[in-house]
């Protein structure tokens, strides 16, 4: 299954129930394997976007996801799973806050991320659950 992304839906959960989850401290993996956790600055920015930061995998970098990037989530694990590779995570404008607000920089995102070659629905399937 491919799945498309618009800008108008890249900044809504894929399932508004994930949106009053506390998803700080779980980890995140794109398609490709584990990128870093979910930083506690994604409820203090109030939109439907996650601060990642990448720990060791990018070292110091914190990058700013859309929630319409969001395949599953395994409350069970702490995990979320993307829809988008490492390389697309790693190659993304960088996070930054004191741009947060300004619609500008999320379309800037937003168009990054739309425009990326379509990849699977990674953890679709019970086969990939851990």
């Amino acid at each position: 299954m491919q799945r498309t992304t618009t800008l108008t839906n890249l900044y809504v959960y894929p399932d508004q129930s994930w949106s009053a989850m506390n998803l700080a401290g779980f980890k995140v993996e794109a398609t490709d394997g584990e990128i870093g956790a979910i930083d506690e600055k994604t409820y203090e920015i109030g939109t439907d976007a996650l601060v990642v930061d990448t720990g060791p995998w990018i070292f110091g970098r914190k990058v700013l996801l859309p929630a319409g990037l969001i395949n599953r989530i395994d409350e069970m694990d702490h995990r979320i799973f993307l829809t988008c590779s490492k390389d697309q995570v790693e190659n993304a404008p960088e996070f930054d806050e004191s741009r947060l607000r300004d619609q500008t920089y999320r379309d800037e995102l937003g168009t990054y991320y739309t425009n990326r070659p379509a990849g699977p629905d990674f953890g679709a399937t019970d086969s990939t659950i851990r």
